[in-house]
């Protein structure tokens, strides 16, 4: 059976799907990819695991592993670079849900610009931690 699939759309696959790829990269010692990038062979050693390790279809694979190379390549901006230094792994869940289901074009990747802000977003402390965070004692 012959399966295309469009390039112009990568489907969106299930954050937990998305996770794996993440969850790998910690447990190669890789946890600051995102940071400092990846060459072609480390992340072929991941995509190796994508496809020996995940339990979905052939096109569920290949929309994972176009979706995390577009994760790389997205990274590559300054100002996400600043934002996972920012707020550190607890960033790592919120992209798994945010690259999962976000449109993705391969030409052209994902916007850099609205996924800073779906992740700041995700990934913003609370108004009330921030006002617990921020009071001082007065002096007499």
């Amino acid at each position: 059976m012959h399966s295309n699939l469009n390039l112009a759309d990568v489907p969106a696959v299930e954050a937990t799907e998305f996770g794996l790829v993440m969850q790998f990269l910690v447990e190669n010692g890789q946890g600051l990819a995102l940071l400092r990038g990846l060459n072609e062979d480390e992340i072929r050693v991941i995509e190796d695991r994508i496809w020996t390790e995940f339990q979905g279809s052939n096109q569920a694979r290949l929309a994972v592993a176009l979706r995390f190379r577009a994760v790389l390549d997205v990274f590559a901006s300054r100002r996400l670079k600043a934002l996972f230094l920012e707020r550190g792994f607890r960033l790592l869940a919120a992209i798994a849900r945010e690259a999962a289901v976000r449109p993705l074009n391969v030409r052209f990747g994902f916007n850099p610009q609205r996924l800073l802000l779906a992740l700041d977003a995700m990934t913003a402390m609370p108004a009330n931690e921030l006002q617990e965070d921020m009071t001082l004692p007065l002096a007499a």
